[in-house]
């Protein structure tokens, strides 16, 4: 690691007292933190569990570096927000880190540097980078004690826009960007990740989809044969191959169609009197819902159609959406259910924009979709940390963002002596309590 000790600068007097600063304090970490992620990983190993998967053919006698450590630090550098392997470069001798990947801070080895990370990230090739994908179908499903009784999974897919002559990388008209657009599937319930899928830049075709759909359908009924599942989304996935795949394997879906004259014409008769009784009242908005049978020349039959119809002085705003579901009142499916998905796009933002997800910069889709995996794996990290706040804490519902500011960016000083290893936090830290009240739930029962 370089030296800074010599970069000395000054900062404004206080008190008429000159101050002045450099990098010379010693072993002191910033992200004192990293040591619950750390313990996090210990009680639901997706690291171990990523890095059994990936076959390691050099010589035992000359490795350094295994290949769950190299991971390890790489995915504890994502969750800390150290997005780029490079940094690894610097923090591979920070003290933190080197603890919280199992080894001692000063008379311990250094962790690896950036070119063995980016040699680990394009070493998988297609069939290990499945098994990934698949791993955290698994990690997900073993994340439940026991086989739910139902469960409901969001998919959609999100801009990642690239920089480049990536693989895979198109433009895409409605952005105006050249892009992937990478599925991801949430269980939007407990927010826990089911599976990160790297595309090409153009809007998946039903048949892509549903191929999707059904080596995700396969794996989970290998873990739960008798679990009812619903499947979740907008527009993009409201294509008969899809729902064909549901009706066909037993799966319940709630779809967004796009509208249609035919489809207008059905609620018409609900529509004009929300029409007419807003103009009457002079109301912001009045709304109502509607349901109707309806098949599209691309079905093989009827389905349920339920509309959301809201009139305001901008006109008349319907949306439709379709559903296997016959008990539910529409105002139900739509308000209740059909809307709940909107949750899946905040997740979408802790994995893409606080995880920095979208850093798919290598020329290969197999080195990018590897990234994904890691970085699903940071976020396995920090969903378990924010699983072991208190449920009335304020930070129990937190942002990652939030949570890596109060609780990982922690000022400590790391001393190691013959018989132990102290860490001394920093005496002003807002949150002591709680750090002291996660790590002690996250710690493995002893032996």
């Amino acid at each position: 690691m370089d030296d800074n000790t010599d970069l000395l600068f000054d900062l404004p007097s206080v008190s008429r007292k000159k101050v002045s600063a450099a990098f010379d304090g010693g072993r002191i970490t910033s992200d004192g933190g990293v040591a619950l992620l750390a313990l996090a990983d210990r009680r639901i190993g997706i690291i171990e569990r990523i890095a059994g998967l990936i076959c390691d053919q050099r010589d035992p006698a000359l490795i350094t570096h295994s290949v769950a450590s190299i991971l390890r630090a790489r995915v504890l550098a994502i969750a800390c927000g150290y997005e780029d392997a490079n940094d690894l470069d610097r923090l591979r001798g920070d003290p933190a880190f080197k603890l919280a990947c199992g080894r001692l801070p000063d008379s311990g080895g250094d962790l690896c540097s950036q070119p063995t990370i980016s040699r680990w990230e394009n070493a998988p090739d297609l069939k290990t980078v499945i098994r990934l994908t698949y791993a955290l179908v698994d990690a997900w499903c073993d994340s439940y004690a026991c086989e739910p009784e139902a469960v409901t999974l969001d998919i959609d897919d999100t801009l990642d826009v690239v920089h480049g002559a990536q693989q895979l990388s198109l433009f895409h008209a409605h952005h105006a960007e050249r892009c992937f657009l990478p599925i991801h599937i949430y269980d939007t319930a407990t927010g826990r990740p089911v599976a990160m899928i790297l595309r090409p830049g153009k809007t998946p075709s039903g048949r892509e989809a549903a191929g999707y759909l059904r080596r995700l359908y396969r794996r989970i009924r290998g873990h739960w044969p008798n679990t009812r599942l619903t499947i979740r989304g907008d527009g993009h996935y409201g294509r008969p191959e899809l729902m064909d795949f549901c009706e066909k394997h037993g799966l319940d879906y709630l779809f967004g169609v796009t509208g249609t004259k035919a489809l207008a014409a059905k609620v018409e008769d609900i529509a004009d009197p929300i029409r007419v009784e807003r103009a009457q009242t002079g109301a912001a908005a009045v709304r109502g819902f509607a349901e109707t049978r309806h098949a599209a020349k691309s079905w093989k039959r009827q389905r349920r159609v339920v509309a959301r119809i809201e009139a305001t002085p901008l006109g008349l705003d319907i949306r439709y959406v379709v559903t296997s579901l016959e008990t539910p009142s529409p105002e139900e499916v739509y308000a209740r259910l059909y809307c709940a998905r909107g949750q899946a796009e905040n997740l979408i933002k802790l994995h893409k924009s606080q995880l920095k997800s979208d850093r798919t910069s290598c020329r290969s889709p197999l080195a990018n979709q590897m990234r994904l995996v890691l970085h699903t794996a940071a976020y396995w990290l920090m969903l378990t940390v924010r699983d072991a706040v208190p449920k009335t804490h304020a930070l129990a519902k937190a942002e990652f963002a939030t949570l890596r500011i109060r609780l990982l960016k922690i000022g400590a000083r790391i001393r190691e002596t013959a018989h132990r290893v102290r860490i001394a936090f920093a005496a002003a830290c807002p949150d002591a309590v709680l750090v002291r009240d996660i790590a002690t739930t996250l710690r493995p029962a002893p032996a």
